[in-house]
């Protein structure tokens, strides 16, 4: 039986716990002998919670741990005398067998695998059901205690919101503890990455051209320079994107906010955060496709014969066109949300509408005004489909808009995606990258909370 069946029967359970309990509970208010010390329904959340959570905590850990019974188990049989020493061929037998067996594949190519099928498929039954009476016994042991416990002077209530308050608090956690796992990750992989390559190199190293194919062992440190990468990020997503964001995005939100009818406002609004939901890969094809060859000819007509169909100018102004609407949107709420005394007062001192909202509606909704570049700069900076697309993957130290240009996160995606192993400098250098994007995007982070803290004690 899979997981998801598993998963089906713990909440079937559940619902049987809770009907059966509030029932049980209805019988000690109607017998009149005792008051109840909380309504039903919290008696038959009692008991569910405690039928199916510690089954659905018992099934999730048995298909943790079920895949390597199994495995031992194949292993352990006469037929698997025949498998490969080689690692990836043996791989290769085992998981055809495990594929039939499963029913994910009607039948094997490799005939050495044919005679796992049965192991493999009876092992999987055995452990299968092993699981299922498991999960079983343990949802009624645990749904006999909880109903043991049940009388008129229970507090239900008091449990039910103590397991609500641990599984929100648990909820919490996950992005807390998401986020140092993958700081720990990046961290570790990158303190290997420093050991081949030295972190001074990386950083101030002008040159990156990194070799999949050169030895692991005495990895040349030159060719690790990140500093084009860096320049390229911050060239195409902070000053070219940010260069057409910011002014359209902050003049759009004027607009909507100040100057624009209600009617128009409906039809406006919605129409500009349509962009945000564009998938990134249809602006890297408008990019490739119209705006960079729009681009090339412009500088052709203009005298510059080496313009290139690949430009950093052509990445950067898409990307500014796609961020346009986080710019915007935290805009327009920040000035829509300043108090209207604010703009009547200087109104009525004589101010004219420009001037209000130079002087002081904008200063107001700084804090969200800042908060939305940032967020906007965040995303661009971590954007990969449209530098791919339109600005190529060669690593260039230039000021020229013109040419081609890469960045941090398309290099990730090519070590990443590359020929080398894990153990390679140029797949860990993906790591290193990685990291300092990390930091960057956290400083940036820091520096909106910053200015958002400063100006909102101002204005409040």
């Amino acid at each position: 039986m899979s997981s998801a069946l598993l998963l089906l029967l713990a909440l079937g359970l559940g619902l049987a716990g809770w009907l059966a309990a509030r029932a049980k509970a209805w019988s000690f208010r109607r017998s009149g002998t005792d008051r109840l010390a909380a309504l039903p329904s919290y008696h038959g959340w009692y008991v569910a919670l405690w039928v199916a959570v510690p089954m659905v905590l018992f099934i999730t850990l048995w298909a943790a741990i079920s895949p390597g019974l199994v495995m031992q188990s194949v292993l352990a049989d006469p037929a698997a005398a025949q498998l490969p020493t080689f690692g990836f061929q043996r791989q290769t037998v085992l998981s055809e067998a495990r594929a039939v067996a499963s029913g994910a594949a009607p039948a094997v190519f490799n005939p050495a695998a044919a005679a796992l099928v049965e192991p493999y498929r009876s092992a999987m039954q055995r452990y299968d059901t092993i699981g299922l009476v498991v999960a079983l016994l343990i949802a009624f042991a645990t749904g006999v205690y909880a109903w043991l416990r049940l009388k008129p002077g229970f507090a239900a209530r008091t449990r039910v919101e103590r397991a609500v308050m641990v599984l929100l608090m648990l909820a919490s956690l996950v992005a807390i503890l998401t986020t140092l796992g993958i700081f720990a990750s990046l961290v570790f992989e990158t303190l290997r990455f420093f050991g081949m390559v030295g972190p001074l190199d990386f950083l101030f190293g002008t040159s990156w051209n990194p070799d999949p194919m050169s030895s692991a062992d005495m990895p040349d440190a030159s060719r690790y320079g990140a500093v084009p990468l860096f320049w390229g990020t911050l060239y195409i997503g902070a000053i070219i994107a940010m260069i057409v964001a910011i002014p359209l995005g902050l003049m759009s939100a004027i607009y909507l906010t100040q100057y624009a009818p209600p009617r128009l406002r409906t039809w406006i609004k919605p129409a500009l955060e349509v962009l945000a939901g564009v998938p990134t890969v249809v602006y890297g094809y408008f990019a490739a496709l119209t705006v960079a060859p729009a681009i090339r000819d412009i500088a052709v007509s203009a005298g510059i014969s080496n313009a290139s169909s690949e430009s950093a100018l052509a990445a950067g102004l898409v990307m500014g066109v796609m961020i346009i609407p986080f710019v915007s949107s935290m805009a327009d709420d920040s000035i829509a949300a300043v108090p209207a005394a604010m703009r009547d007062g200087s109104l009525a001192l004589g101010a004219t509408r420009s001037e209000t909202i130079r002087r002081v509606l904008v200063p107001a909704a700084l804090p969200g005004i800042v908060a939305g570049v940032m967020l906007a700069v965040s995303r661009a900076i971590g954007e990969t489909m449209i530098v791919v697309m339109a600005a190529s993957t060669a690593a260039r130290l230039t000021a020229n808009p013109l040419e081609a240009m890469t960045t941090v996160t398309v290099q990730i995606v090519a070590m990443l995606t590359g020929e080398a192993s894990f153990d390679h400098p140029a797949t860990l250098s993906a790591f290193a990258l990685g990291f300092v994007l990390f930091l960057v995007t956290l400083a940036l982070n820091f520096v909106a909370l910053r200015v958002v803290k400063r100006f909102r004690e101002a204005y409040e």
